[in-house]
């Protein structure tokens, strides 16, 4: 039977399917272009069943009417998402093979995401009519009428600040009201101009490269390289006051939450300007206002972490990504996207510059910069004076440790408080120890839903799984021998705190890790607390960047060896970024600093390449041996993953999907194998890596393959993902 065309909305839903579903447009409603990028509400599945998508095409369909259903509502007069945004998400759905409606309800804030209006970001307030400036002009009465509308006269004002200056204010506005002397009125958000720091004499490097940066135009990659302390984030503030001053607008992505309150604080008080944030620790009322205000033009500068990345800009000018080399910008579930990388995708879309600062590049950068992709931008010294801190190596093989601190560690650190300064003791590990077991017989105190140890807490009082949560109270006595003799081996940052704190009782100790962080501005309020005095800060990798501790003078790190021997191929690049980085957090002021590296393995390739070249050194190193083994830079990977209830499934499914891979010159599917930690939460854990020396062979052939897969019996007893580009083969 032949059907005539009928016009159809194509609405993309968030849902693990990688295909649009047709929908009738509303009774009455004609579908246009102005449709596409508007969210729409959706009958979907069964029953009452109902789904918030986007509207990503219209046109026509030759099913049968009869079978197509019509849209609840169309929730946006304009679309949320177009031009060069949309454009970006359809390019990032077809680089990571995501259906397309999970990547845009990625984008959305959650409130949008869910259906919710768009927030009016605008105040609410009063305004003078002409008949009422005449009627202040002549004389009158003297009342609560008559004060308000003279306040009005002056200059329209919000409700709030009518609060302030005229309690009692709404019966007068509504007798000025039904007279046509005020009226009530929308405002923008209060923009008055903020107290504007001065800034500070560049270096000759600074200088070079802001230079440099203005006489760029169009789409440029910048990498800025500049060791910590060199004042990368002054050449940023320099770029985004340029940007400003023509009208448009920076977006700036940091990688950790607690890095922004202190960006936004230096942010603000340099440009002048309100400063809008986004990132997971604000409400979703907030962080949907500062995506609305971004989108219209109102916030010149938004500061946010990962997902800002898909941020709308009005008047596109800079992006930023400050760290680039952090692993936070790689999303590790749901779209597996790298927000640097986008970050790039969307600067060449529109055309703008986008600068990538670190101390410590990612050899992928690093490696665009060295081969003419990207501008390379140096900054060799630090800023304001600043010496490079001394770096001195302890050997601590052969001698007495207690809770994991050698004696000349303890004496670096006593001295430093006698100098009335502050010392930063590190270790990537939080806990009290890494595990606990029996010194009698050797059992140890293991997950039983993963193939891991738990971890020490609450100084021995508790055990914990740091990758499923699982819980537990530590036994009495060895399960295994009945012996009493258990003990917590090797220390993390609450043995740590524990032993510092009664080494040096009358010291100021703060520890910062995952579980005293987690209230929201609490990373702000632990540095506040340390003051100016001396001190301790003990803590994880939250510390190794962005912070800035004038009177921290001592990095003591306690942990190296765990990073010296790992199969991850990318180990070395990360343990060399983390040395590096905190060890920057010493001696930024005109304190001279210090940074002792506690180690048993004192004579290691990596350790001597890093003290004596410093990280270029490690980065020219690696970047050659990735060449010779073919690793990325110098290839691109994939990786399937997949997970299930029994370890015969996932094998089933990673053979059957092995078996299915479509042959290609230089894409390469190696056998699957078990994940490193086979098995998690329960689930059995598998993979399937893919490599191939050039980017188009492998996403032709991960689009021919990636159907055979959900088609696939087996595939239905497992949930199996694809990351692109994998950070790490975990």
């Amino acid at each position: 039977m032949d059907f005539r065309p009928v016009p159809v909305l194509h609405v993309a839903l968030p849902v693990p399917l990688p295909r649009d579903f047709d929908y009738l447009p509303p009774a009455g409603a004609l579908p246009g272009p102005d449709w596409v990028g508007c969210r729409v509400r959706v009958p979907f599945g069964r029953g009452d069943g109902e789904q918030v998508g986007v509207v990503v095409g219209v046109g026509e369909s030759d099913a049968d009417p009869a079978s197509l259903k019509p849209v609840l509502a169309r929730l946006d007069a304009q679309p949320l998402l177009q031009g060069e945004l949309l454009e970006s998400l359809r390019w990032t759905a077809g680089y990571y093979h995501a259906p397309l409606g999970e990547v845009l309800a990625t984008a959305l804030p959650g409130l949008l995401r869910a259906g919710q209006p768009v927030p009016d970001t605008r105040r609410a307030g009063w305004r003078a009519t002409p008949a009422g400036r005449d009627a202040a002009a002549a004389p009158g009465r003297k009342g609560r009428p008559r004060e308000l509308l003279q306040l009005l006269c002056e200059q329209d004002l919000a409700e709030d600040e009518l609060d302030t200056r005229l309690p009692g204010w709404r019966p007068a506005a509504r007798s000025l009201a039904e007279r046509g002397l005020a009226g009530p009125t929308t405002l923008e958000p209060a923009a008055a101009p903020l107290a504007r720091s001065e800034a500070p004499t560049l270096t000759p490097a600074q200088a070079e490269a802001v230079a440099a940066l203005r006489g760029s135009s169009g789409f440029q990659p910048v990498l800025l390289e500049g060791v910590t302390g060199s004042g990368k984030t002054e050449v940023y503030l320099q770029a985004i006051a340029d940007c400003l001053a023509a009208g448009r607008q920076a977006l700036v992505l940091v990688p950790e939450i607690g890095l922004t309150p202190q960006a936004l604080g230096r942010f603000r008080a340099r440009l002048g300007v309100p400063v809008a944030a986004f990132h997971s620790g604000l409400s979703d009322g907030e962080r949907a206002r500062a995506w609305v205000d971004l989108a219209e033009g109102r916030a010149g500068v938004l500061v946010g972490t990962r997902s800002a990345v898909f941020c709308p800009m009005a008047r596109p000018g800079l992006l930023v990504v400050d760290e680039e080399h952090d692993g936070s910008y790689k999303q590790q579930d749901g779209v597996r996207y790298h927000a640097r990388d986008l970050a790039l995708v969307r600067a060449s879309k529109l055309g703008i510059p986008v600068i990538l600062g670190s101390a410590t590049p990612s050899l992928e950068s690093l490696h665009n910069a060295l081969s003419g992709r990207y501008l390379h931008l140096r900054l060799g010294q630090r800023a304001g004076g600043a010496s490079p801190p001394r770096v001195r190596v302890l050997d601590v093989r052969k001698r007495p440790l207690a809770d994991g601190l050698s004696g000349e560690l303890l004496d670096a650190v006593a001295a430093c408080l006698a100098r009335g300064e502050q010392a930063l003791v590190f270790k990537n590990r939080r806990g009290y120890a890494p595990v606990l077991i029996c010194h009698d017989c050797g059992w140890s105190a293991h997950c039983r839903r993963c193939d891991a140890a738990m971890t020490v807490h609450a100084g021995g009082r508790r055990l914990i799984c740091h990758h499923c949560g699982a819980r537990a109270t530590p036994p009495d006595a060895c399960p295994d021998c009945a012996s009493l003799a258990l003990q917590p081996q090797g220390a993390g940052t609450e043995r740590l705190e524990q032993a510092l704190a009664a080494r040096f009782p009358g010291a100021t100790l703060v520890r910062v890790d995952r579980e005293t962080t987690r209230r929201r501005d609490a990373l702000g309020q632990h540095l506040a607390s340390l003051g100016d005095g001396p001190g301790i800060l003990v803590g994880t990798q939250i510390l190794a960047k962005g912070h800035d501790l004038p009177r921290l003078t001592l990095v003591a790190v306690v942990g190296v060896d765990e990073g010296l021997f790992s199969a991850d191929f990318r180990a070395g690049e990360k343990l060399a970024q983390l040395l590096i980085q905190v060890a920057g957090r010493a001696g930024r002021s005109t304190l001279p600093g210090e940074v002792v590296l506690q180690t048993h393995h004192p004579d290691h390739p990596l350790l001597g390449t890093l003290l004596h070249g410093g990280y270029p050194a490690v980065a020219a190193l690696a970047l050659a041996e990735r060449e010779a083994a073919g690793f990325p830079p110098y290839a691109y990977l994939a990786l399937l993953r997949a997970e299930a209830g029994t370890e015969a499934a996932v094998q089933a499914f990673l053979q059957e999907a092995h078996a299915a891979f479509p042959a290609r010159e230089g894409v390469r599917a190696n056998a699957p194998m078990p994940a490193p930690m086979a098995r998690r939460a329960g689930r059995a854990r598998g993979q399937l890596l893919l490599d191939a020396s050039q980017r188009p062979p492998l996403h032709a052939a991960l689009r021919e393959w990636l159907p055979l897969l959900r088609a696939m019996r087996s595939a239905r007893k497992v949930r199996w993902s694809l990351d692109v580009d994998p950070t790490d083969l975990y």
